[in-house]
């Protein structure tokens, strides 16, 4: 019986390495990627005079970014079910948006959306931009937060995507 006792604790404590090790590699899968297929959906506008919320981006630029950037940023986010904000430009050259270990906070309308499931950003320039991360809080929904800590690639979206078909649908 004690024997067995050990094989059983030592099963356990395997299991529980390899569970370990499972959640390791799963974050990992986590990490943002250019998305080259990744359009805007166009048809909003009916959804957005229908029925519109109001969000809260807080975005944070790494202190390892370039001191400011004067790029083009776009923004888009949505939901598994095709429900999608997007913004064109975030930012503004004309001010200190975007420098490096600062915060921003942006407010954005659109299109009532369930759970946010994805996020991408697009730059268009030459100085080049590191965020850090961007939180989206929106209406009767926990915030989401997407860690980027990555220096965005020019002229194509760059973000995550973590959503899963919804019967029927075909998420972006």
């Amino acid at each position: 019986m004690k024997m067995g006792g050990r094989n059983s604790l030592l099963l356990v404590l395997l299991f529980a390495g390899f569970f370990n090790f499972s959640q390791a590699t799963s974050v990992t899968s986590k990490e943002p990627h250019v998305f080259r297929s990744f359009r805007i959906k166009s048809d909003q506008t009916a959804v957005t005079a229908a029925r519109s919320c109001s969000y809260t981006l807080t975005i944070k630029t790494s202190c390892s970014s370039t001191k400011y950037t004067r790029d083009r940023v776009s923004i888009a986010f949505g939901d598994a079910y095709g429900f999608e904000v997007y913004a064109p430009r975030l930012d503004n050259p004309s001010s200190r948006i975007f420098e490096r270990c600062s915060t921003d906070t942006f407010q954005l309308r659109g299109p009532c959306t369930y759970e946010i499931c994805y996020l991408n950003l697009l730059r268009v320039g030459s100085d080049g931009w590191k965020p850090e991360s961007v939180k989206v809080y929106g209406p009767n929904r926990p915030h989401i937060m997407f860690k980027f800590n990555k220096f965005l690639p020019n002229g194509v979206w760059f973000g995550f995507n973590h959503c899963r078909k919804v019967s029927g649908s075909v998420i972006v």
